[in-house]
């Protein structure tokens, strides 16, 4: 029962995660300086502080139920972070893409006199927080936003999409290889089971 726990906060923490990515893509529904999506107001802003507070809890319900002592968590707490990390990225690149299917186009709108420029939609995320995967698929949707844009400049940024993507991967198996050389068998099942090992 406890491990069940522990499986879905894991995923929570996970989709919360993602949920955030995403959020930082949104449009305010307001952008007035007094609207639900402006400064000061709710727009359901995401709480960096509560997931940092919520991930803490996690991890150390990680470390009881791995049966880690303080000194072996100090080996194993970075390694599990970065896997954990890496595959939050993972999912975070999949949902950012798959909802900008639906999220529309930035830079269209009513902006600019109407010149169908138009503002970018909402907040943008500061790019020295962004992965290899999230600049190359914004680079890749910039592209696609411009009408003009050639078919070699579309293709430039698809194949750099897709390096980043496959760096990814290797850059997840590498460090789930490195947590594994620390973990006992029943630790590794464990973390199979949470879904941060394969």
């Amino acid at each position: 029962m406890r491990r069940q726990v522990i499986v879905m906060g894991i995923g929570a923490c996970a989709l919360a995660l993602v949920i955030a990515g995403l959020s930082i893509a949104q449009p305010p529904a307001n952008n007035g300086p007094g609207g639900p999506g402006g400064p000061g107001g709710p727009g359901g802003r995401f709480d960096p502080a509560q997931m940092a507070q919520f991930r803490q809890r996690m991890m150390e319900n990680v470390k009881q139920d791995l049966g880690v002592d303080d000194e072996a968590w100090k080996v194993m707490e970075p390694r599990l972070t970065k896997v954990m990390d890496l595959n939050r990225q993972s999912m975070m690149a999949g949902g950012r893409g798959m909802f900008g299917m639906f999220g529309g186009r930035r830079g269209q709108g009513g902006g600019n006199g109407g010149n169908g420029q138009g503002t970018r939609r909402g907040p943008q995320q500061d790019p020295a927080t962004m992965t290899a995967v999230e600049k190359a698929q914004e680079q890749l949707r910039t592209t696609l936003d411009n009408k003009s844009a050639s078919t070699d400049d579309i293709k430039k940024q698809l194949t750099a999409l897709r390096t980043a993507r496959e760096q990814a991967k290797q850059d997840l198996a590498e460090a789930q290889q490195k947590l594994k050389e620390i973990l006992t068998v029943r630790q590794e099942a464990q973390l199979v089971m949470m879904g941060q090992l394969p």
